[in-house]
């Protein structure tokens, strides 16, 4: 489910490298990355080390995982992106997720990842429908998610947090592509 080796108009997909550890580490150092979901507060590097392991996890049991955002022009790491497995409400769905180091917000690398991510797992057939899992507060992912498509399916609560499932079936989708 990864996009190894895909490119967008400014990105290229890769796997997640333990050398990347140095460049992510400041997400987690900038308290407004975690302002909207209610976790276990824990030093910056601590967090990071967690979040790699959680990921090469995923990687090793077919859960999905999160792809490595480079920027084409500069070769620096931007973000993340990826098909997580998940279970929401107790039915298993595949997660559109994302998270930028808030040095590149606000520059549509969000909305670009998301949509090739969709585009993929539809192209893929990986399933008929995807969400996004976010927090009520968090207004820019809501804007990301309406512009990959979708639109709130519901209001839940997802690791003790409230949150808005949004999501996108196939044919929506195939709507969407047919237009553009």
């Amino acid at each position: 489910m990864l996009l190894t080796g895909e490119c967008s108009d400014r990105l290229i997909y890769r796997k997640v490298r333990q050398s990347d550890f140095k460049s992510w580490l400041p997400f987690f150092v900038d308290m407004r990355t975690s302002e909207h979901w209610v976790m276990e507060h824990q030093p910056a590097e601590q967090g990071c080390i967690d979040w790699y392991e959680k990921q090469f996890h995923r990687y090793q049991n077919q859960l999905g995982g999160m792809n490595a955002l480079i920027e084409k022009s500069s070769g620096q790491l931007v973000g993340h992106c990826g098909l997580l497995v998940q279970t929401v409400d107790g039915e298993r769905e595949l997660e559109i997720g994302y998270s930028l180091l808030p040095a590149f917000w606000k520059q549509g690398f969000a909305i670009e990842a998301a949509r090739k991510t969709r585009d993929f797992a539809f192209q893929h057939d990986l399933a008929p429908s995807l969400v996004s899992i976010i927090s009520v507060t968090n207004l820019p992912s809501m804007k990301v998610a309406t512009a990959n498509g979708m639109t709130v399916e519901k209001t839940t609560e997802y690791h003790h947090n409230t949150v808005n499932i949004f999501r996108i079936w196939r044919d929506q989708w195939s709507t969407i592509n047919s237009s553009q």
